[in-house]
């Protein structure tokens, strides 16, 4: 999320020149955090790239390790969203407005927001360089800068979504489109894709499928739309226990997947959707559209890119144990600029912020980090408008389930705890560095039963 964004225009000093006197740094008597700017400071304690999921977790749990007035998140973007939600604001059951809220809002009281991007990183030098030339040095640095959305790499896009029956609930610009086409559908094909890249929430390109199929259900025109699930996978799922019951679904409310098939054009003034099928390449296949859900390619943000942070790709190289980076000890990483091979979900992140927050803590006292990240990561699979399936696994794509129930089971209690209950969480306890994920519950949950 925190790649994406406006930055708002603003004049620096140079940055060795300290802008604020210690005295001035302190809190508003609003309780907001210090207010925006370039850069309070030349140097932090803790400094945090990106106020995202990850970002703003780790901020405030950093805050209480170092203190107000030492830890900085730069973040362009003035408003936050809970991404999660667009599933539901895509299929008609939530409101887009419910899924926002000011970044300033969000920001942990005591931490500095610095209102800008990041555009080089610098590890051997402990700096990072913003736009207008502004460096910032840091003692400890966490990277959690999100992953960037591609749809320019599909001939067609992203001008296409100026036409009718296109949408993609991966964008706030486009994510009402989607509710939009699927309301207009009257006859014809719909499509789903989803793209030759690592995504963010895997889950989602399906999810949005079954809300459209329960709602032409529910409306009288189920019989009209031919539904096709498009993937450049070989799988629907890759953890088998779920894949096997969404496969059931697929079979019951007939819906047709086809495997390794990779969306290259949309045509859309035409209504054409153009796929290359990876076992063939080159080779190419169109199909005419009543209504498209786009997932766009996605990839790590153009700062990463050959950064010394990266690996090869530009995913941030960090132990996949200790989110330690594999290089500079005194970087970290979270979320899904990380190259950690696990789903890219909000779940992810709460896990691994409870395992950064250890390590980060053992560092600091000159300690070998010792909690070890097991990759847990959770997608609540959105099969119908009160029915979800709750898959949670492991980097082994074992499941590591929270209850003592069959959680490949459609159930009513699952999607409520997607629609009402998880946002609730977000805001008022993940952002402020309070929820670590599922483990401890899930260790309740399993001794009540012994």
């Amino acid at each position: 999320m925190s790649a994406a964004g406006v930055v708002s225009s603003c004049s620096c000093l140079h940055p060795g020149v300290r802008l604020l006197k210690p005295g001035l740094q302190k809190m508003s008597s609003f309780g907001f955090h210090t207010a925006a700017r370039c850069a309070a400071k030349d140097y932090y304690e803790v400094l945090v790239l990106g106020g995202g999921t990850g970002g703003i977790t780790m901020s405030a749990r950093m805050k209480r390790r170092v203190g107000a007035g030492n830890v900085a998140v730069v973040e362009p973007s003035k408003t936050h969203y809970y991404q999660p939600l667009w599933t539901l604001v895509g299929g008609g059951a939530k409101q887009l407005a419910t899924s926002a809220r000011p970044t300033e809002s969000v920001m942990p009281k005591g931490v500095e927001w610095v209102k800008s991007r990041v555009t080089a990183l610098d590890p051997d030098k402990n700096c990072v360089w913003l736009e207008n030339d502004i460096k910032i040095s840091y003692k400890y640095l966490i990277i959690a800068l999100g992953i960037s959305l591609h749809y320019e790499k599909i001939k067609g896009l992203p001008e296409g979504f100026h036409h009718p029956k296109i949408g993609s609930n991966y964008s706030v610009h486009t994510v009402e489109k989607t509710w939009k086409a699927l309301q207009d559908f009257k006859e014809g094909n719909a499509i789903f894709t989803f793209p030759n890249t690592p995504v963010k929430c895997a889950g989602a390109p399906q999810k949005i499928m079954y809300l459209s199929e329960a709602y032409w259900r529910k409306t009288g025109r189920r019989s009209k739309a031919n539904i096709m699930f498009n993937t450049s996978l070989g799988v629907i799922f890759g953890v088998k226990k779920y894949a096997d019951a969404l496969l059931e679904i697929i079979k019951e409310r007939n819906i047709a997947v086809n495997y390794k098939r990779n969306l290259v054009e949309v045509r859309a003034d035409k209504q054409e959707a153009v796929f290359e099928n990876l076992d063939k390449p080159g080779v190419t296949e169109v199909h005419q559209y009543e209504m498209l859900h786009v997932t766009p390619p996605m990839g790590p943000p153009d700062v990463l890119i050959n950064s010394p942070v990266s690996d090869a790709i530009g995913w941030v190289d960090v132990d996949k144990e200790t989110l330690q980076h594999k290089k500079y000890p005194n970087v970290f990483g979270i979320g899904d600029c990380t190259n950690l091979p696990t789903s890219k979900t909000a779940a992810a992140v709460a896990a691994q912020s409870g395992v950064l927050d250890k390590t980060i803590s053992l560092v600091m006292k000159n300690q070998l980090p010792t909690k070890k990240y097991d990759g847990y990561t959770s997608c609540p699979l959105v099969t119908g408008y009160n029915k979800v399936i709750l898959a949670e696994f492991d980097y082994d794509a074992q499941p590591l389930e929270t209850f003592p129930i069959d959680q490949s089971k459609e159930r009513v209690t699952m999607y409520h705890m997607k629609a009402d209950m998880m946002p609730f969480l977000y805001w008022n306890a993940l952002l402020k560095g309070y929820w670590g994920g599922p483990a401890p519950v899930r260790k309740l949950m399993h001794l009540g039963l012994k």
